[in-house]
């Protein structure tokens, strides 16, 4: 069975994955890039190093996001999702930081002895946001 998710069920999807993707247009080119990220109920956070996802958000923040969680090819849910990228600086971006490290430290496993926290990194970081404006999900349901 195909069907749309409910308002919930797409909420539900966004603040449980740590991992989406990221579309963008700029340039006369299409992008999309794999990110970690945390969902707020307004926005998606994270963060990057300077590059080319980065040069074409700033060219052009409107962006889309899409998650997806699929058990099998027959049992699947995903939600796309349209908003405005913004980068974050100062006291705003510190506080992103700190919901990145709160939300994704649980889920980072590195050497012993070493790190990959997001702060261990020796390229700068970018932290930013996308402040989702629209919001749809579908799903695939084997009966």
């Amino acid at each position: 069975m195909l069907g749309e998710l409910s308002s919930r069920e797409i909420e539900s999807i966004l603040r449980e994955n740590i991992i989406g993707r990221i579309g963008t247009y700029a340039f006369g080119r299409a992008y999309v890039v794999p990110i970690t990220y945390v969902y707020d109920g307004e926005a998606i956070y994270a963060h990057s190093g300077e590059g080319m996802k980065l040069h074409m958000m700033r060219e052009n923040p409107h962006v889309c996001f899409e998650v997806d969680h699929m058990d099998d090819l027959a049992n699947w849910h995903s939600v796309i999702a349209w908003g405005v990228f913004e980068e974050l600086h100062g006291e705003r971006a510190d506080a992103a930081m700190h919901l990145l490290v709160e939300s994704l430290e649980p889920h980072l496993h590195g050497p012993p002895g070493g790190s990959v926290h997001p702060r261990s990194s020796t390229v700068p970081s970018v932290l930013y946001r996308v402040v989702l404006e629209q919001k749809t999900g579908r799903f695939e349901r084997r009966l």
